[in-house]
């Protein structure tokens, strides 16, 4: 592996462990907001620098995946203790996760392999999942949770919708 192609790697590794490190800190916390922040910059930017550098791989796909499913799971493994979640809001959660689900099983029997679609709407998601951590110490669950959960919903809809028709233009389609 060149130095080019590392560079996008190293940062996605830096993400799983700013992850890690996580599990060593009281939730929002300052070394928390400063490792949350890093782990969430660093996902921001993987993509482009390997895109930049030509050092796109299916490697550095996987690790990315990868980098975000620890992200993810350690960041609900600190936080949810410390969050009053309504019922609502977790029927809202559990049917976007089964949109989702119904997504990548329809992607597996349309295209005959898992699709994730990067729109714009899973973007604009992925930005609001992100800061709503950061929002909590100073704007309810409850105030905040609708705004992210109806993005959500609109782009995993969207994304079913792009699968079942076989959307024509697939550059974001990874």
């Amino acid at each position: 592996m060149n130095a080019k192609a590392g560079a996008a790697n190293l940062i996605t590794g830096t993400r799983i462990l700013c992850s890690i490190a996580l599990l060593f800190c009281q939730p929002f916390s300052p070394p928390f907001i400063v490792l949350y922040l890093i782990a969430g910059i660093t996902d921001m930017i993987d993509g482009p620098v390997a895109r930049k550098t030509g050092t796109v791989s299916e490697l550095g796909a996987k690790l990315d995946t990868a980098a975000d499913f620890v992200f993810v799971v350690v960041c609900l493994w600190k936080l949810l203790p410390d969050l009053t979640v309504p019922l609502w809001l977790w029927t809202w959660i559990v049917l976007i996760a089964l949109i989702k689900m119904i997504n990548m099983i329809s992607s597996y029997v349309i295209q005959k392999s898992f699709v994730a679609i990067h729109t714009i709407m899973n973007k604009v998601t992925g930005i609001l999942l992100f800061i709503l951590p950061l929002t909590l110490p100073i704007v309810e669950l409850k105030y905040s949770a609708p705004l992210v959960c109806t993005v959500a919903t609109f782009a995993a809809i969207q994304e079913g919708h792009f699968i079942r028709t076989e959307r024509e233009n697939r550059e974001d389609w990874k």
